[in-house]
C-alpha cells in the first residue's frame, strides 16, 4: 500500500512537471495579445485619420466628376 502511494505521488509530480514545461498556451496567449493590440492600433488610426482621408476622397471625387462632365 505504501509503495502504491509513493508511485502515485511520483507520477503526479512528474505530470505536474511536464505541465510546467509546456509553452504552447503561453505562446497562444502572446499571439492573441499581439492581435488585440494591432486591432486597437488600426481602430485608433481609422478614427483619427478617417475624416481627413474622407475629405481627400470627396475632393478627388468632385474634381474627377467635374472633369468628366
Amino acid at each position: 500500500m505504501k509503495d502504491l502511494t509513493i508511485r502515485s505521488t511520483a507520477a503526479v509530480q512528474a505530470w505536474v512537471a511536464t505541465l510546467k514545461d509546456r509553452t504552447e498556451g503561453a505562446t497562444a496567449a502572446e499571439y492573441a495579445l499581439l492581435v488585440a493590440l494591432i486591432a486597437v492600433a488600426i481602430i485608433v488610426a481609422v478614427r483619427v485619420l478617417g475624416q481627413s482621408i474622407a475629405g481627400v476622397f470627396e475632393k478627388t471625387s468632385s474634381t474627377l466628376g467635374g472633369a468628366t462632365s
